[in-house]
């Protein structure tokens, strides 16, 4: 009968056993004669659910850019790369030049034309404050593309 006691008792305070005292205490730090002197109802633990995700697919197709540390590219191809990108550089900094020199024209030294839905000061104030800060920013583009232009080789 002792035995039975002692496994029943074993049983109780495994860590699958835990118990929802009243005002919504969890604990599985007592015994079940404890949590019956305080009204606590006994539940038992589950493993949390696992869902596997997706799995991640090796790209496909040959890798071209993949190179030993020791392999250096072909001076052509290295020259082919670099007149693209300054192609590419040159063409973006031509549409940034053009944007910033259509928002100098529409900021207008500070003082640009007023739009009809402008009736309030504050709204064309907070307008030309926009303006203002976009002509920096657009500033500071075209000057980060011709650093990387002066990077390149010519």
């Amino acid at each position: 009968m002792a035995l039975l006691a002692g496994a029943g008792q074993a049983k109780a305070q495994s860590p699958s056993v835990y118990y929802i005292c009243p005002g919504n205490v969890f604990t599985n730090t007592i015994t079940s004669k404890e949590a019956e002197q305080r009204g606590c109802k006994a539940r038992e633990a589950q493993q949390p659910t696992t869902i596997a995700g997706p799995r991640v697919k090796a790209p496909a197709g040959p890798a071209t850019t993949a190179r030993s540390d020791g392999e250096r590219v072909d001076s052509s191809e290295q020259k082919s790369r670099d007149t693209d990108a300054r192609r590419i550089l040159d063409d973006e900094l031509r549409k940034e030049e053009a944007a910033l020199e259509a928002m100098k024209r529409e900021y207008n030294n500070g003082e640009p034309e007023r739009r009809g839905d402008e009736r309030n000061f504050q709204k064309y104030q907070d307008r030309v404050s926009d303006l203002k800060a976009a002509i920096s920013r657009k500033e500071a583009d075209v000057a980060a593309l011709r650093r990387e232009l002066g990077k390149l080789p010519s």
